[in-house]
This record gives C-alpha cells, sequence and structure tokens, in this order.
C-alpha cells in the first residue's frame, strides 16, 4: 500500500477530486490510501438534492459550501475535527460493498488505542451505539474507492445546525432523491483514555493501517498531475452543475402570503432547472402570472437567478 499526500489541503473540493483523479489515473496493481482534514463544509452523496439535507439558512450564515462527492450514501459535515480516510484499489466484486473489509482495519486501530468501537449493520462504525464514522464506495469498474468519516474532535452542535432542515418547514418536496438517515453521533476522543490530538491520531492510524506492508511508503504525484487535480476542483466539485445540477428530479410547492395576497407556486425542477411552474394567485390586484411562469420555465432553481427574472415583474 502507498500514502498518498493531499499537501495539507483543506479544501473539500480539491480533497474530492484529489480522490478521483486518483481512482481514474494511478495503476491499480497496489492499494493507496488517503488521509485529509476538510474545512467547515457539507458533503453530499451523489444521488441527493442538497434542498433536502442541509439548513441553508445556516449554511449561508456561516458561509459553509456544500459539495456532492461521486460516491452514494448521505450527507455529512466536516472539519477540523473530522478524519477523513480513502481507500483506492483494484475493483473487485467480492470487496465492493463489503465495506468491513475497509473499515475492519480502522476499527482494530482504534480498539488497540482503548476505544471499543465496531460496525453496525448500517456499515458505520459506532461505539456505544453511537456513530462515529460513516462510509461510502465508488466504483469505476476497474477500480473502486472506500472512503469514510472518522469524528475524532468534530463541533457536534455545528453539525446538528448544519444538516437540521427545519428551514424547508411549510415545503412540500417530492423526490426520488436518496435522503439521508440521521443517526445519534459522538467523538472518539470522548472514549481515549488517554488525551491525543488529531496528529497523533493521524500517525498512531497510519502505523497500524501499514503494519502488515512495513514501512509507510508514498505515492509521489506530479506537478503536471496537481494541476489537473485543480482543474477538476473548480471545473467539477466547484461547479454548480455538478452540486445542484445533478439532483435527481423533484418537484416543490410552497405558499406565500403577502400584503396584497396570497401565491402559490408548484414547481418541477429537473438537473437544476425549472422545467415545470404553475402559479396561482389569489389577489384583487391581477398580475400577469401566465407571463411569469414562462419566464420561470428553463431557469435555474437558484435564488439568484429567480431574483433576475422576479426584478421585472409586477
Amino acid at each position: 500500500m502507498r500514502l498518498i499526500s493531499n499537501r495539507g489541503a483543506t479544501d473539500p473540493r480539491t480533497n474530492l477530486a484529489l480522490e478521483e483523479y486518483c481512482l481514474r489515473r494511478l495503476d491499480m496493481h497496489r492499494p493507496y490510501l488517503l488521509l485529509y482534514v476538510n474545512k467547515p463544509s457539507v458533503i453530499i452523496g451523489r444521488n441527493q438534492n442538497p434542498l433536502q439535507e442541509v439548513n441553508r439558512a445556516y449554511l449561508r450564515k456561516e458561509s459553509l459550501p456544500v459539495v456532492r462527492r461521486v460516491s452514494g450514501g448521505g450527507a455529512v459535515y466536516h472539519d477540523p475535527g473530522n478524519l477523513n480516510f480513502s481507500f483506492l484499489t483494484r475493483y473487485d466484486r467480492n470487496y465492493f460493498h463489503n465495506f468491513r473489509h475497509f473499515t475492519q482495519p480502522i476499527i482494530s486501530a482504534l480498539n488497540r488505542l482503548g476505544v471499543p468501537a465496531e460496525m453496525n449493520d448500517k456499515n458505520d462504525i459506532v461505539v456505544g451505539g453511537l456513530k462515529v464514522s460513516g462510509n461510502a464506495q465508488y466504483s469505476t469498474g476497474k477500480a473502486m474507492l472506500s472512503h469514510g468519516t472518522l469524528l475524532f474532535d468534530s463541533d457536534l452542535t455545528a453539525l446538528e445546525q448544519a444538516l437540521h432542515t427545519t428551514d424547508t418547514t411549510g415545503v412540500d418536496i417530492r423526490s426520488k432523491a436518496l435522503a439521508s438517515i440521521r443517526s445519534r453521533v459522538a467523538n472518539i476522543s470522548d472514549y481515549l483514555p488517554v488525551s491525543m490530538d488529531m496528529a497523533a491520531l493521524r500517525s498512531l492510524l497510519l502505523e497500524s493501517l501499514f503494519t502488515p506492508f512495513g514501512r509507510i511508503k508514498e505515492h509521489p504525484l506530479s506537478e503536471d498531475d496537481w494541476k489537473r487535480i485543480q482543474n477538476l476542483a473548480e471545473e467539477k466539485y466547484g461547479s454548480w452543475e455538478w452540486t445542484y445540477g445533478r439532483s435527481p428530479q423533484f418537484e416543490i410547492e410552497r405558499t406565500g402570503r403577502f400584503e396584497w395576497g396570497t401565491l402559490q407556486a408548484r414547481i418541477t425542477v429537473e438537473k437544476g432547472v425549472i422545467r415545470g411552474c404553475d402559479l396561482t394567485i389569489d389577489s384583487l390586484k391581477k398580475a400577469d402570472i401566465r407571463s411569469l411562469e414562462t419566464r420561470l420555465i428553463g431557469a435555474r432553481f437558484g435564488a439568484e437567478a429567480i431574483r433576475n427574472i422576479l426584478k421585472d415583474s409586477d
């Protein structure tokens, strides 16, 4: 196994791009390992709708990015107290969806540190029934990725706020998107018999994971590799099309009450774009509502795009 350095990057777009680039470009005649820490952010699964997964008001207030990953599974909160691990290997159908194969070395390392970690039937690593790690996988057909989180000393209050979706109260959303299954969580640091920081955990984890392979060896990436990784981070993981446009089709219904009356909106969104719009107005002030519907169809389903259309409306 070889360790791949992420050069200390904490931008989730860079680290997710690094995972995908290595998965698609490296020769998988040997396994590779990535360990990285992201700045505060929310990472959603490949088949999720961010509208249903995050507290948008909180994320706007804290300027937290939402980034979509290539693997499935639910939404997770990352911050400097969360250590992420990624195993990249040759595709093997015996190990795809076999999460225990990849998590057992992590569990064994935690056990050696005195943490009574185990795996549950949801493919999570838990301690005392509380989740400390969620896991997901992705395959290109030739190579596969199995990655997960380790809540070491994360801000659990911020985690709860970021993934608490009460800001959609009163909004009816119908979607085929995969919804996250919320679990009670805990930090690994609360179960350690001796105090340590993230750097110490990383070092001990590396030592344990590389024991079967001898000394820790790194796989160097060239400057050209890093240029391609940064391009992927910007063009894919930093794009609206990937993060929001990839959302499965959904329908949203919402009612707004104003001084001049009530407006009810039923909107169908596909690939992040409004494909159907039905507006009903109950007001003594009659507006050209059909014209507004026509102008909304084809627009991105986002605040800025819709505001630009409404600026010229009565």
